[in-house]
Parts: structure tokens; C-alpha cells; sequence
């Protein structure tokens, strides 16, 4: 698998899925470009990838300007783009009784609009490139999980944005897929309300949701990424894909995150 030649532009690349993704298209010859709100975190992930070194680009998803700034500057450094890698998210707890419409609004931001707004900025340069896009979803878009109604709600509007665009784009030679990825320790947890030692049992409780036994690991998903980005998965489109350890297969109505 090759990336030669290829330029990806990664969202979300200053830690977890975001910066493994990166690391791992480095390594398979990408020309990157990663984004991210976090300068000092993005410039230890563009040490990682080596040379040569990815574009940085600082920039706020929920500012339009900032989103079609990302895409121009890409276009302007490396003249096209192959691969969108929707990768940033958010994640907060909240239920239909405890959830607010600020905290549906700063979720859809990041988790929806967002990728909306860059994907169609993107697309004329991706029809150009026949290229393709890979959304970064969760498993619990496909499953309804306690105390995390927004988060559900947004990840499931990406599993269907992915199948949308998709058909619409098919016959343009563009491929859109999403990957849902079970729980992997990442950044996103740290606004969810838990300490260090909460977080800690947390994650060793949520093993027992996967039928593996075991949560994710951002590389396993990157390379995931990486396959859906690829030539070699020249004839898939459209797919969610449960990179999750058995999570779908567990029970229908997950435990409550608290």
C-alpha cells in the first residue's frame, strides 16, 4: 500500500486517531496536510511523520472562515488534494433530560456542520483528483448508548452523510466511507466530566462491551483509515465500517457512560 504522490489532508491530526493517521500515511509516502486548533500539539505529530514534514495548518472548525482557509491553503501548498480524512470531533455526556440546546449546537458544530462545510469545499478539488474522503464516525452511531444522546444523534447523522455523498459522488469516481470505531482511549474524553481515576476505571469497565474483550488502539484504526484511503479499496464506497472490537454485536442498548 502506497501513498506516494497522494496528498491528504487530516482534521483533528494534534492527538489520538487524528495524529496515528498522520504518522501512519507518512510512513507510506503521504504528502500531509493536518489541522488542528493546537499548535504545539500539531508540530510534535508533523515531528513524528518525518520528512518531509506535513503542512500545519491552525485553524477552528466551528469558524467558516477558518474551514475554508484550510482548504485553500492546502490547494496553494501542494496545487491538489486525493484523500479528506474527517477526523475531528468532540464528545460530551448528556441525556434527554440533563442536555442542552448549547451543548447540541457545540456538538453538531464540530461533529456535523463542520464536516459538511469542508466536504463541499472539497469535492471539486477531490472530482479533479478522483479522490476520496473517510469520515471518522463511532460505533455509537449505530447503537443507542445512555447519557450520550448528542454525541449518538451527531455520529449517526455522519453514517448517513458518508452514504449520501457517496451516492451522489459515485459516478464522479470519488469514494466516501466512514469507519465507527469502538472505545479508544483518546483526547476526546477530557470534557467529559470524570477525573484521572475515574477515567481510569472507566476505560478498564469498557472492555467488558467488546466482544475482543479489550478497547481499540488509535494505530488499529489509522490503518483502517489508511486501507479506505487506498487504491486497494478502489471498489468500496458508501460502507460504515465497525472497527470495534464486537462492540456492535453486544448487547442493543449499551450501559450508561456514567
Amino acid at each position: 500500500m502506497s501513498f506516494l504522490k497522494k496528498v491528504v489532508l487530516i482534521t483533528g491530526a494534534s492527538s489520538g486517531i487524528g495524529a496515528e493517521t498522520a504518522i501512519h500515511l507518512a510512513q507510506l509516502g503521504a504528502s500531509l496536510s493536518i489541522t488542528g486548533r493546537n499548535k504545539h500539539s500539531l508540530d510534535k505529530v508533523a515531528e513524528q511523520c518525518g520528512q518531509p514534514k506535513p503542512f500545519v495548518i491552525i485553524g477552528d472548525l466551528t469558524n467558516e472562515n477558518d474551514v475554508k482557509n484550510i482548504i485553500d491553503l492546502t490547494i496553494k501548498h501542494y496545487g491538489k488534494l486525493d484523500v479528506l480524512v474527517n477526523n475531528a470531533g468532540i464528545f460530551e455526556l448528556g441525556s434527554i433530560e440533563t442536555a442542552s440546546l448549547e451543548q447540541y449546537n457545540n456538538i453538531f458544530n464540530v461533529n456535523v456542520r463542520s464536516i459538511f462545510q469542508l466536504t463541499v469545499l472539497a469535492v471539486p478539488h477531490l472530482i479533479k483528483t478522483k479522490g476520496n474522503i473517510v469520515n471518522i464516525s463511532s460505533v455509537v452511531g449505530l447503537l443507542p448508548l445512555r447519557n450520550s444522546l448528542i454525541y449518538c444523534m451527531s455520529k449517526a447523522a455522519l453514517n448517513h452523510f458518508t452514504r449520501c455523498v457517496a451516492l451522489e459522488l459515485g459516478l464522479r469516481q470519488v469514494r466516501v466511507n466512514a469507519v465507527n470505531p469502538g472505545l479508544v482511549k483518546t483526547h476526546i474524553f477530557r470534557n467529559c466530566e470524570m477525573n484521572q481515576e475515574q477515567l481510569k476505571i472507566f476505560f478498564e469497565k469498557l472492555k467488558e462491551w467488546h466482544a475482543l474483550g479489550r478497547n481499540g488502539d488509535a494505530l488499529e484504526i489509522a490503518k483502517t483509515i489508511a486501507f479506505l484511503a487506498s487504491d486497494d479499496a478502489s471498489f468500496i464506497t458508501g460502507v460504515t465500517l465497525s472497527v470495534d472490537g464486537g462492540m456492535h454485536i453486544m448487547s442493543p442498548a449499551l450501559p450508561s457512560f456514567v
